[in-house]
């Protein structure tokens, strides 16, 4: 899809400003309304952004590091950035201070451009760490006026001198675009960290265009298709969508108000696509659980009828077997008198497909969406990988799979059971880590590091990362996140983390949903203060109990839970125990609560715990209490 004279992001904004100069390219809701960007804005503010960062003092090979939320400013400093020829990091805008500082010095930033009072805050907090930083630029002015530190500048002010750069040299900002090539790096995309401080992989123009025209193979998008962009554009899953396949097709990029207002801005779009990691859709089902408790006898009731309908439709679909007579016209009317209205609420009503990724997906959320209709499906990737290698196609979805690699994308099994690809979207390398880098590419073969297998029909079954497949003592193996991601199919386990490896039996450590547990309690007339109360009593303690022993009874007799504790606070990645996009550091946490998987397998009826908890501003706190060890059917 790229040519030699479309090969960068910023060449391909020309294009697509010269085709369709006044056509929608952006739009961002505020104060509640929709603003339009056309293209030719668009390229505009790319334009003179770019001349203000050169007139600052960006050279080529440079980096240009952005925090905020999703905004179109977000996209003005990447693609000013690239047009120079120096490379964009992207930072999570919840990103805690030592992490914006080890990410921002590792990759050599000298400009960092963010959203508003808080990161600047955040940014002069840790400016004596950062020598190579030499301007701060922000976007958003409010709580900003009386600042006065000569390295802030506003970014309508450096789009000034970006213009006034254009008068002294005509020409200057196309003769930099003309000198980027699809081989330059465009960003460095920094892996979650799982395993310890993150890396910055190196990811080329031709790497990301190459995925994105791969993916546009398989599932074309429109120029007039919607995509809402709410997840953090530091993910390579959300520069995937918005940049690397939105700049080739053209479609119209969204941008919510607020990040509490996500789910109503989707509803308000209704886009044509969408790509979130599996927290988002977990979420989503947990919120047509939890609402149906209060809807009218008469839904309830409805929704108890047609979901059934929608399970054997599904099923169908998976195996590939046409509807039957009966169970088409049965299905078309669940669909007309529930499920219709459902996506309709969610916000699903236009969708062609829908894609999870970044983390495997339990099969009983899997299964929902297509029971109600929504064209869900898996995709297996890295960010070393640009993100998506591997894709259900629309007639061929199987509920265990990852479905089959996108076309020019290589994908075999090692000897020792690890995932390996080979694709023209693999990465360079991790920045200053030859040792890491020379870990992971062998002989052009990306190394996952995940545990996989081929079925019969040629799909990619991911069994966990390979470090984390677990055996028992009496030799049986399981995989954690399976047993995991079932768990998390109750609206009232947010989060689980399963142990076993060289024991006896399994164990797990649960954190309630505190919103959804919450509403059960005030339903059920109990009392509660905090999360840490809620979590300790008796009858949550019950509730939960009975959601493990359901999942236990879908599981192998070994694999089985036999005791779980409720967690006195949620995991977080501002304690490190957690990855920005919610992946649980499994060796960091069963360091960090030895004390309790301890008492887990000692027998004890309950554990006393005192922890530290860091805020975001870095206040600590301690909590200290006593977590009663449940112990459940087998």
């Amino acid at each position: 899809m790229s040519t030699s004279n479309s090969d960068t992001f910023p060449k391909l904004l020309m294009r697509n400003t010269a085709q369709w100069p006044e056509r929608e390219a952006l739009r961002e809701k505020e104060f509640g309304i929709w603003k339009p960007v056309t293209w030719r804005q668009y390229a505009a503010h790319v334009h003179d952004l770019a001349l203000g960062l050169l007139a600052l003092g960006l050279e080529r090979g440079g980096t240009v590091a952005i925090v905020g939320d999703n905004r179109p400013e977000w996209v003005y400093a990447e693609l000013a950035a690239q047009s120079l020829g120096a490379i964009s990091v992207g930072l999570y805008q919840d990103a805690v201070a030592d992490e914006v500082r080890y990410i921002i010095d590792h990759c050599d930033a000298s400009i960092v451009v963010v959203e508003d009072q808080e990161q600047v805050d955040k940014l002069l907090e840790i400016l004596p760490d950062l020598p190579k930083v030499k301007h701060v630029i922000y976007y958003d002015p409010r709580g900003l006026r009386a600042y006065r530190e000569p390295i802030l500048h506003a970014l309508p002010a450096v789009e000034e001198l970006g213009r006034e750069y254009a008068r002294q040299h005509p020409g200057a900002y196309a003769a930099e675009v003309a000198l980027g090539q699809g081989s330059d790096l465009a960003m460095l995309c920094y892996t979650s960290g799982t395993t310890g401080k993150p890396k910055g992989a190196m990811l080329t123009f031709h790497n990301l265009l190459a995925m994105g025209a791969s993916l546009m193979q398989v599932d074309p998008l429109q120029p007039s298709d919607d995509f809402v962009s709410f997840l953090p554009l530091a993910w390579i899953g959300e520069q995937m969508m918005a940049l690397a396949c939105g700049m080739q097709v053209g479609f119209t990029i969204n941008f919510p108000e607020e990040p509490e207002t996500v789910q109503q801005n989707i509803r308000e779009i209704a886009p044509h696509v969408m790509f979130s990691p599996p927290r988002i859709w977990e979420n989503m089902v947990s919120q047509v659980q939890v609402k149906l408790e209060d809807a009218s006898w008469l839904k309830r009731k409805l929704y108890a009828w047609a979901l059934p309908i929608g399970y054997a439709a599904a099923e169908a679909k998976f195996n590939q077997r046409p509807l039957a007579g009966a169970l088409r016209l049965k299905y078309q009317l669940a669909n007309a008198l529930m499920f219709h209205k459902l996506r309709d609420q969610l916000g699903l009503v236009r969708f062609r497909r829908c894609y999870t990724g970044g983390a495997a997906l339990g099969p009983d959320v899997f299964g929902f969406y297509h029971a109600i209709g929504v064209n869900l499906k898996q995709i297996y990737g890295s960010t070393e990988i640009c993100g998506i290698a591997v894709l259900h196609r629309d007639d061929d979805i199987r509920v265990d799979t990852m479905g089959q690699p996108l076309p020019d994308n290589e994908l075999r099994i090692s000897p020792e059971g690890e995932i390996l690809q080979k694709s023209p979207a693999v990465f360079q390398g991790y920045y200053k880590n030859p040792a890491a880098t020379a870990e992971s590419l062998v002989d052009g073969w990306l190394h996952t590091g995940d545990a996989g297998m081929l079925d019969d029909h040629g799909h990619l079954v991911v069994i966990d990362r390979l470090k984390d497949v677990m055996r028992l003592n009496a030799g049986a193996t399981f995989s954690p996140q399976f047993i995991e991601n079932k768990l998390k199919f109750s609206p009232y386990i947010r989060e689980a983390v399963t142990f076993g490896g060289g024991r006896d039996y399994v164990v797990a450590m649960l954190n309630i949903d505190f919103a959804n547990v919450g509403k059960w309690a005030e339903n059920h007339q109990i009392g509660y203060t905090t999360y840490t109360d809620l979590a300790s009593k008796p009858a949550v303690y019950d509730l939960i109990a009975a959601a493990v022993e359901k999942v236990n009874r879908e599981l192998p007799a070994a694999a089985r839970i036999r005791h779980f504790v409720l967690l006195h606070k949620e995991l977080d990645a501002d304690d490190e125990e957690l990855t920005r996009t919610r992946k649980v550091r499994r060796g960091f946490v069963e360091e960090r609560y030895a004390t309790i998987v301890g008492a887990l397998y000692s027998g004890a009826s309950a554990v006393e715990v005192a922890t530290d908890i860091t805020y975001q501003d870095g206040r600590t706190a301690r909590i200290a209490t006593s977590l009663p060890i449940r112990t459940v059917q087998a």
